[in-house]
């Protein structure tokens, strides 16, 4: 298991009730993380993204990524997926090379447009639905059912920030978790990208095989709930997604539209339902 740093501690000037004081803080580490494709057919590997993350998770957060954009459809089209140890000591742990199966169909330039990504706005310029439509998306069906009570949804935002370990060190990550219908904590990621700890946490059930305890399980992100982070949730078939923050409209579109339940500003008891309210029961 290969540990890198996730926080740093740097000097700072604290201003409280007008009093300077210089002190150690902790800040989140940012890194970029290249992912890179080896082609076995020319013996050729390409470049297909940079994704600006903290480290950790690193194989989960490529694995989700691929998985998300339809480039793999299960764990077994990835061959290996290996930090490049041949670059540079700085860069080495910051490359990650993909090794696809010889019969996995793709499209090189496709898979070039799509990889434009950032640790604040995520996948750009595919917010539509006909792209998740082309990539062959389906809506949901209840199937098991999976129900979720206004008691339990209204423990789940104090359960997330008591589990945030870095970020209650340092101020400054994102979180996604899955939690049971009735509650109870299943899993975390934080990253220094919302749409990266979401990555990691699919990503660590898809390498191990679990998938189908996604499509039983509640979400929960702790920012708002964009276009991206509905897509990934999609394409885990997770049915309820809830988010600390405000949906934007198009996650409210893609949630009616491919059956999701959707979920914003939670606040303890409080919480407004955009999608999906038959999978909330209602207290009797």
């Amino acid at each position: 298991m290969i540990t890198r740093a996730t926080i740093r501690r740097r000097t700072v000037v604290k201003i409280r009730d007008g009093r300077w004081q210089h002190e150690k803080d902790a800040v989140v580490v940012e890194e970029p993380l290249e992912m890179r494709l080896a082609v076995p057919s020319g013996a050729r590997v390409l470049s297909l993204a940079t994704l600006m993350r903290t480290p950790g998770a690193d194989i989960e957060l490529a694995a989700s990524f691929l998985f998300s954009e339809g480039v793999i459809n299960n764990r077994y089209d990835i061959v290996t997926i290996r930090y490049c140890v041949d670059a540079d000591e700085e860069a080495q742990f910051n490359t990650l090379i993909v090794t696809l199966r010889p019969d996995v169909p793709l499209d090189l330039d496709h898979a070039r447009r799509i990889f434009i990504v950032s640790s604040s706005c995520g996948v750009c310029g595919k917010a539509s639905l006909e792209a998740l439509r082309l990539r062959g998306c389906a809506p949901l069906a209840d199937d098991p059912p999976v129900r979720v009570s206004g008691a339990a949804l209204a423990g789940l935002d104090k359960t997330l920030r008591q589990a945030q370990d870095l970020f209650a060190r340092t101020g400054g990550l994102h979180a996604a978790a899955l939690f049971t219908p009735d509650g109870r904590l299943l899993a975390i990621y934080e990253d220094i990208g919302r749409h990266n700890a979401l990555d990691k946490l699919i990503g660590a059930h898809l390498l191990a095989g679990q998938l189908d305890l996604l499509r039983q399980s509640v979400l929960l992100v702790s920012g708002r709930a964009s276009f991206e982070i509905m897509q990934k949730a999609l394409m885990a078939r997770i049915p309820i997604v809830v988010a600390v923050g405000a949906p934007s409209e198009l996650a409210i579109t893609v949630a009616q539209h491919f059956n999701l339940t959707l979920i914003g500003f939670l606040r303890g008891a409080s919480c407004n339902i955009y999608a999906g309210a038959e999978r909330v029961v209602a207290p009797t």
